[in-house]
């Protein structure tokens, strides 16, 4: 019989701050990653840095901020105030040590806890800050928290401000990259946030004069939607929106600069006081779904000691701007109130489209009416036994943000062969898995109610939990696992195409990833070595020796499940799809599964490489 664990006091730990972040990164920066995903780690710390320079701005100090990243290396230089020099230290390494505790000092900032560089510093292998301050300098010296140097106060002519460089700790994030696009993108949010802002990242410079306009018209085809970017603000609340031809409701939402990607109570204020705002203005009862239908908006508000669900501020929870008020409910009830109604009237062209769009939406919600009552009692039925879907315990919409709910992912697989390997071992707790029955349907150009008409489609929608909108996606990556060959690289297109005709939102957030996977094995009888292209399978040949074999995977399904645990383990391959604002999505999917044969088989054609691999006799 076993022993029975051992619980007294020599059980009980006590951490220090350091010891404790590093042993619970997730608590202080939602989850590690290796730098694929927006939303990894390394990317939090780059952002708490960030956000501390950029309050100096929105206080009225320093309009330029320079980052440096080179290879995993950063640094990040404000000329704001500069961290009182006194407090150098205790500002970097004493946990619930800032400014910003005092309301007066920071009104309006986004860290509020004292939490977010400390994280930084903990969770670096190299971390150094240096504040400068009416020709005064403090520098200290750090690494994972552990502190170096505490220099003494030197004379320094420099510019007043901060900057502070720090090197990711591989211990705790193992190998990872910093990616331009994802980092451009938040510093192209900052300067839109923050007009008159100047960031330079290695260099390339970002500036915005017109804020949320700018933001707003970086993401939409301009020549799709219905009338000019509306665009008004006031001291707390600056918003722009337009309404388009494209499916649902799509919302970039920002609290004291904060990207809030999963919304909160501000989002929620906005809908109900535009709706409101809508009906008033045309004096009818229209049904908010035909209001918002097909809308795209920029939302940023300013709140005086926020209160976020979580440390990674994803979602706001605050119902007041302020501890004196107004509620935001009512605030934006009366800012839309006078501004939006003040804008219509005086752009009766605009008036005019926009209500072309809200009759346009009910129409199209009439014609799905009956399609809807049918699709409903499909996902009845499906809740209670929905073969193509194998469910997890923690979902991105769970109440209560978590490291689980962030991890939340769904395999879309090809066939119940390949499946069936990844059921057997995924993590039940936070991997679910849909399967598909085959090639799905080519969507390009249909109408939504195909994706009800369509059982396998609207199982999918259903799954996803997308009817109402992104708000409600119950996992954070939503994950396409197809053979590498040619019949799964068109499924991969067909599903790109159904996402992108009705839920676009879902890729312009971040959630839709293609799962790569190995096409050999390599091994002799001591290693094995997986492989994901030809250069990789003869670079692990040579190391490996001429009697090495090698296997060839020509579908997941091929894949053992005790290999297949692996590769959807921490070290799983994912390609997030990416939509470049320079160019129309659609029109490179239309030319890709529109009805353009010949020019596409040109293309094809003239782009085609033919290789033969001699695996056994070379």
């Amino acid at each position: 019989m076993s022993k029975k664990p051992i619980y007294d006091e020599s059980s009980i730990q006590s951490l220090d701050w350091k010891e404790h972040i590093r042993k619970r990164p997730g608590m202080y920066i939602g989850k590690l990653g290796d730098g694929k995903s927006s939303d990894d780690g390394i990317y939090v710390l780059l952002k708490e840095i960030i956000d501390n320079s950029i309050d100096e701005y929105v206080m009225g100090y320093g309009k330029k901020i320079n980052i440096k990243i080179k290879d995993q290396s950063v640094s990040i230089r404000d000329y704001g105030r500069g961290i009182p020099l006194g407090k150098v230290l205790e500002c970097v390494s004493q946990i619930n040590t800032g400014g910003k505790y005092d309301s007066e000092a920071f009104k309006k900032s986004i860290g509020l806890n004292g939490v977010g560089t400390k994280a930084v510093n903990a969770l670096s292998e190299s971390f150094n800050v240096f504040s400068i301050r009416e020709g005064q300098k403090k520098e200290v010296d750090f690494s994972r928290g552990e502190l170096l140097k505490d220099a003494d106060i030197v004379s320094d002519s420099s510019s007043n401000g901060t900057e502070i460089k720090f090197r990711p700790d591989s211990e705790i994030f193992g190998e990872y990259k910093f990616r331009d696009n994802y980092i451009e993108e938040r510093v192209c949010d900052y300067v839109y946030l923050n007009a008159g802002l100047s960031i330079f990242y290695n260099g390339k410079k970002f500036y915005s004069e017109n804020g949320l306009k700018d933001h707003l018209q970086s993401k939409i085809n301009e020549s799709k939607i219905r009338y000019p970017v509306i665009h008004i603000q006031n001291n707390d609340i600056e918003i722009a929106l337009t309404h388009s031809n494209q499916y649902g409701e799509e919302y970039y939402t920002f609290v004291n600069g904060q990207n809030t990607v999963q919304g909160g109570t501000h989002l929620s204020a906005f809908k109900e006081a535009f709706t409101k705002t809508v009906r008033d203005f045309y004096k009818k009862d229209i049904d908010a779904v035909d209001i918002r239908s097909a809308i795209t908006a920029s939302i940023s508000i300013k709140v005086q000691n926020p209160v976020f669900e979580s440390q990674t501020k994803t979602k706001l929870g605050s119902l007041d701007l302020g501890p004196k008020g107004p509620t935001l409910r009512v605030a934006f009830n009366e800012f839309l109130k006078v501004e939006l109604d003040n804008y219509l009237h005086k752009n009766p062209e605009t008036a005019d489209a926009l209500l072309q769009r809200i009759i346009q939406s009910e129409k199209e919600r009439k014609e799905l009416a009956g399609i809807r009552k049918i699709a409903a009692k499909r996902s009845k039925k499906a809740n209670l036994h929905n073969k193509k879907l194998r469910d997890c315990k923690f979902h991105y919409n769970d109440k209560k943000e978590s490291s689980n709910s962030l991890q939340s992912t769904i395999f879309i697989t090809e066939g119940d062969s390949a499946s069936g390997s990844i059921t057997k071992v995924r993590d039940v707790y936070t991997q679910a898995v849909f399967s598909l029955r085959g090639k799905p349907l080519n969507t390009l150009g249909m109408k939504k109610k195909i994706v009800y008409e369509n059982e396998e489609f609207n199982l999918l929608q259903h799954a996803l939990n997308l009817e109402n909108g992104i708000e409600g996606l119950r996992y954070n990556k939503v994950v396409i696992a197809t053979d590498a060959d040619v019949d799964g690289m068109h499924i991969r297109l067909l599903l790109i195409t159904f996402f992108i005709q009705f839920f676009p939102e879902l890729i312009k957030k971040g959630h839709l990833y293609i799962m790569e996977t190995p096409l050999f094995r390599v091994r002799n009888k001591k290693e094995t070595v997986y492989c994901y292209s030809d250069d990789e399978m003869y670079q692990a040949k040579n190391n490996l020796g001429k009697n090495c074999e090698i296997t060839r995977f020509k579908g997941l399904g091929e894949i053992s499940p005790n290999e297949f645990k692996s590769f959807i383990g921490e070290n799983i391959k994912l390609e997030p799809i990416i939509i470049n604002q320079d160019k129309d999505i659609n029109d490179a999917v239309t030319y890709f599964m529109g009805k353009n044969t010949q020019s596409r088989q040109e293309f094809i054609i003239d782009n085609l490489k033919h290789e033969e691999l001699d695996i056994d006799n070379e």
